[in-house]
């Protein structure tokens, strides 16, 4: 072990319980959000590619905000109203721990980006703001602002602003100082949204006969025609300064007996609007005076709410940087997605499905696989029934129209659509309604229980007895994430999976339905945690016995504290434990006599990290399994979900070679410790360089 991974003897005498070996799942985020970062400073990325992965620890930070600090602040105001709340770790402590961590974030990406922009100046894209425009580059600004702009303005004088929360949360607006010509002493205040819902964020400008490419952001479009809008009013000069704040966006979902749920999560998202403030960033040049006013006129109290930032907000726009500019060695280079050659052209899917197990794994193979499964059962006479799960689909769902296209050719179409998926409420509501009007059952969602399974079941006639066919899933069946999110889908006719899935199925439809009996697949809430503790006990029970005994998990979060209690006495035992951990972990590695015997890493890279997979060595006979469920006490207690076994040999073959490449990256895998949460792994002289994104795919093609 390294010397920085060696815990200091001041944190060991920290660690002296049992209970305190468990790192709040906030602060292993915010070291999670710290990783993304190091893509957006990693010099051997692309340079677009760095301004996107500052794009999405942005977004990153505005959910975390939106959810976790929101409910932290909750959890203050209760402690506050409720003197006997009882918690293990004190809110108000953890928040100031957050503020301080994401203070110091906030200033990395400002200088990340200070340095990204640099070597964009060097590959002659520039960015340039209203001050230092050419006349002819004013010109086009000003046209750019009158056909496009100006019809999504419609500004506010704040001194006749009444209620707050007809402002949109996350959103950036301008705060502009106006000087009245005939009352230049007099602060008037008018208020602009951005409207990066309507137009790009950014303004590409003509280039230049010498090559150069300029880029500016809408913010400064703005600003340069301030006077087009307000110098009619009398107003001469003009000053603006950019804030942004951030609602608490958990729904709040009334149990109103007179109301279905579904009016319930509708009215939960209206009320969204009249959030809590969790935060508020406004630019550092904002006059103190102004600053004052501002949060008097919105009710925004100091406390705990406020961040200075910079000229620009919103960095998650980055996200959609205009790709015209540079050239192509700034973008990662194209990888074609790769063909199943299970599936051959021309051959039924449903055919192969019944002689053998396939997996699909994405994004190295495409996802109209799934697609194309759905088709043939919409259009095979044979098939009766297709039942699915969807949690997010995408915004122009082929899933969704293959099948109502099922339902128009006279199958039974059963759905369950998810209407507690956060932020995806509104639109997963309104699938529900096109299905149903296409003649599709849609199940209804269960209150305070989110079905969170990737599962899929087709019912075939053959000979006169009944086929089921299903697809378990890792990721949802979306054909957007499909293309970025690494996931598995198990495509399988295994009697003993079907049936269970089917059963599954069954709860969701009848709520009165005699809770099942699981043997073969895993669901929660019924017995998840239960199978996995039992799984990591036989493995303690091995090592004390001198067999071999090992486990190899990779999931997205690690948070469930018995879990991790036994996880950690099984390190004792002598269990070999690997750990590919991709967000929080709260189990912290390396603690001697205690976690010494795991190892835990974090991979980041071009590809989101999103498979659950588990392997345990169970005496040399190893056991295969993937799903949809984290160990953490939401997926375990509170969540349908779906883990099911592995039982081809060559299938488990493939997820062994892939999780041993994973395990053997030394590129973008970073170890998981206290100390050093993102601690790069060194590597040998004359040893190969392993990224495991890279050697994964070409692990695929030559299969």
């Amino acid at each position: 072990m390294s010397e920085s991974k060696k815990l200091s003897k001041k944190l060991l005498k920290n660690l002296s319980k049992r209970h305190t070996f468990y790192l709040n799942r906030e602060l292993s985020w915010l070291n999670f959000n710290e990783r993304v970062l190091l893509e957006a400073d990693d010099s051997a990325v692309p340079l677009l590619e760095r301004l996107n992965f500052l794009g999405i620890f942005s977004n990153n930070m505005d959910e975390f905000y939106r959810v976790r600090v929101a409910l932290l602040k909750r959890l203050v105001n209760l402690q506050d109203d409720v003197r006997d709340v009882n918690l293990d770790f004190d809110p108000s402590k953890i928040l100031k721990e957050i503020h301080k961590r994401v203070l110091v974030q906030r200033h990395k990406a400002d200088d990340i980006y200070e340095k990204i922009t640099g070597e964009l100046a060097k590959e002659n894209i520039f960015f340039i703001d209203e001050s230092n425009l050419t006349e002819e580059q004013g010109i086009f600004v000003r046209q750019y602002f009158k056909e496009t702009v100006r019809q999504f303005l419609f500004p506010i004088m704040l001194d006749r602003f009444r209620n707050f929360s007809n402002l949109h949360d996350n959103s950036i607006y301008l705060v502009v100082d106006l000087t009245d010509k005939d009352n230049p002493a007099f602060e008037n205040l008018a208020l602009i949204e951005i409207p990066t819902d309507h137009i790009s964020r950014f303004l590409v400008l003509p280039s230049g006969s010498d090559k150069k490419q300029f880029v500016m952001f809408l913010d400064d479009v703005i600003r340069y025609c301030l006077a087009d809008i307000f110098s009619v009013f009398g107003f001469i000069r003009f000053k603006a300064y950019t804030i942004k704040f951030t609602r608490d966006a958990e729904l709040d979902i009334d149990n109103d007996v007179s109301k279905s749920f579904l009016e319930a999560v509708s009215d939960g998202i209206k009320q969204r609007k009249y959030g809590d403030t969790v935060r508020f960033v406004y630019d550092e040049e904002l006059p103190r005076k102004t600053l004052t006013n501002i949060l008097k006129k919105f009710g925004i109290k100091k406390r705990g709410s406020l961040e200075k930032g910079g000229r620009y907000h919103n960095l998650r726009d980055f996200m959609h940087f205009p790709r015209i500019l540079g050239t192509k060695k700034m973008q990662y280079d194209p990888i074609p997605q790769l063909d199943v050659s299970d599936f051959p052209p021309g051959v039924s899917m449903l055919d192969v499905i019944r002689e053998k197990d396939v997996m699909l794994h994405y994004p190295y193979q495409p996802f109209r696989y799934m697609i194309e499964l759905l088709r043939e059962a919409s259009i095979d006479p044979a098939v009766r029934t297709i039942k699915m799960t969807i949690y997010r689909a995408a915004k122009h769902s082929a899933v969704v129209n293959a099948l109502i296209n099922a339902a128009r050719n006279g199958k039974e179409v059963i759905v369950f659509v998810e209407f507690q998926a956060r932020f995806d409420e509104a639109a997963n509501i309104s699938w529900a309604a096109q299905m149903q009007d296409e003649g599709i059952r849609v199940l209804p969602s269960i209150p305070g229980m989110k079905v969170h399974c990737k599962i899929l079941l087709i019912r075939r006639k053959e000979s006169n007895v009944n086929v089921y066919y299903t697809a378990i899933g890792t990721g949802n069946p979306n054909e957007n994430t499909t293309r970025i999110y690494c996931d598995e889908h198990l495509l399988t006719a295994d009697k003993e999976i079907t049936a269970e899935v089917n059963k599954v199925f069954h709860l969701l439809d009848d709520r009165k339905y005699q809770l099942p009996y699981f043997k073969h697949i895993i669901v929660s809430p019924f017995g998840t945690r239960k199978f996995f503790l039992k799984q990591i006990d036989r493995e303690i029970k091995n090592a004390q016995k001198g067999k071999p005994a090992w486990m190899i998990v990779k999931m997205n979060n690690l948070v469930d504290k018995r879990i991790v209690s036994r996880l950690y006495e099984a390190s004792e035992a002598g269990v070999q434990i690997k750990m590919i951990i991709r967000g929080i972990c709260t189990l912290i590695p390396g603690i001697p006599k205690i976690s010494d015997n795991i190892r835990a890493v974090r991979i980041v890279d071009r590809f989101l990290e999103h498979s659950r997979i588990l392997v345990f060595c169970n005496d040399n006979k190893p056991e295969y399994f993937i799903g949809s469920a984290d160990w953490m006490e939401r997926n375990l207690d509170h969540r349908f979900e779906v883990v099911t076994p592995v039982r081809d040999p060559a299938i488990q073959k493939q997820l062994w070679d892939i999780l041993q490449i994973q395990l053997s990256d030394n590129v973008k895998a970073r170890f998981i410790s206290l100390e050093h949460p993102n601690e790069q792994i060194s590597v040998k002289k004359g040893n190969k360089k392993v990224q495991a994104q890279t050697e994964i795919y070409r692990y695929l093609q030559q299969r």
